[in-house]
């Protein structure tokens, strides 16, 4: 059986990673031909285009980078037809994903789509290209389904492959000794700062937060680096200062870390799912964001406010995002009420992620429909 498998971000090259895993598992004669990042080539090679040739935020981001996205898909969709799959798997990345799901459908290829794009928050009118060109959309997030079945479209809800891939982590993970020792930290609480994945929302953000960990002294300041971001890339923000940068270790300092500065994303869920309390920081261009708060429909911009339906972690976003806020902000959560609240709060979130089993989930239902 060959699956040909797209994942345009990091989130996605993770995600993408543990389906691979679990097929695997189920099928001994699977072949993969995919889009992805290291993690989806450790399960099966060299990928076509690797994600950091994909990732491109923002509509100002997208704009100026439309040629080689246009490129991107032309070559993808002859690909595609060269390696005559028997199923397309598709993983979140909408903007790319949709157009290729299209024609995919159109050369009657089966297409499943796993990880819903976020129409709930915008572009709401794609459901009617969903429910077009995908024959199944597997969905990570409980309100998913209820927003698809207004639409009379049925998904079926899988729970959030983060929970089974922090768990396995937890189970394998070096002790504190061993990690601090690896990286030579101080003897300090870990703050750990999450300052995203892309370059020009790293430039934006990291500054800021950096100013504000002046103000924790009695913490010993990690800036988790990206995969496809070297040590140096970070070298000019962090100067002669004590601050360490692990790059693509972030799981590791979210597991021992006390505090954490996190960019809006997938990262604010790994942060609650390692029970470490957080401040979401967001700021992108003056433009991007001003359309997006023009179309976006959502009450947050942090997964895990967004499940729980309420404020659980404060968000700073655009104006609101100085060193002056944060440090307010994270100050609460050193230790006390408000930190034991936040952390119990994290317990029911695990909950309604549906406690595990994601992965196998999908890979169960898609072989399932694929056969």
């Amino acid at each position: 059986m060959k699956l040909y498998i797209i994942a345009g971000e990091a989130s996605g090259d993770l995600h993408g990673s543990n389906l691979m895993k679990a097929f695997k598992s189920k099928r001994s004669d699977l072949d993969f031909r995919f889009w992805g990042g290291d993690k989806m080539s450790e399960i099966a090679g060299e990928p076509v285009k690797h994600i950091r040739d994909l990732a491109f935020m923002g509509f100002v981001e997208v704009l100026a980078n439309i040629r080689t996205i246009t490129k991107n898909i032309k070559m993808c969709k002859q690909d595609i037809l060269n390696y005559k799959p028997d199923a397309l798997i598709l993983i979140d990345y909408p903007g790319f994903n949709l157009r290729i799901a299209e024609f995919a459908k159109a050369h009657n290829i089966k297409v499943l789509y796993y990880i819903s794009p976020q129409v709930w928050a915008w572009k709401e009118g794609r459901v009617k290209k969903i429910r077009r060109v995908v024959d199944k959309m597997y969905c990570i997030l409980p309100f998913e389904k209820d927003f698809y079945a207004k639409h009379e479209y049925e998904v079926e809800f899988v729970g959030h492959p983060l929970v089974d891939a922090i768990n396995a982590f937890k189970e394998e993970a070096p002790t504190k000794v061993v990690f601090y020792d690896k990286y030579k930290l101080e003897d300090k609480p870990i703050l750990a700062l999450l300052p995203g994945s892309r370059v020009q929302e790293i430039k934006v953000k990291l500054p800021i937060m950096l100013e504000a960990s002046k103000s924790f002294g009695d913490y010993q300041i990690i800036i988790c680096g990206a995969p496809n971001r070297d040590e140096k890339f970070y070298a000019s923000f962090v100067g002669g200062t004590s601050t360490k940068v692990v790059t693509n270790d972030t799981y590791s300092v979210l597991n021992f870390a006390t505090l954490a500065m996190v960019t809006s994303g997938t990262a604010t869920l790994e942060t609650a799912l390692f029970k470490v309390p957080q401040v979401v920081c967001y700021k992108g261009s003056a433009i991007s964001y001003a359309i997006a708060k023009r179309l976006v429909k959502v009450n947050y911009i942090s997964l895990v406010n967004l499940i729980m339906d309420q404020e659980l972690v404060k968000e700073l976003i655009q104006a609101d995002l100085t060193s002056q806020n944060i440090v307010q902000e994270l100050s609460k959560l050193k230790e006390g009420e408000e930190r034991d609240r936040l952390i119990s709060k994290y317990e029911s979130l695990i909950v309604k992620l549906g406690g595990g089993g994601a992965s196998d989930q999908a890979a169960a239902k898609m072989l399932e429909l694929i056969n």
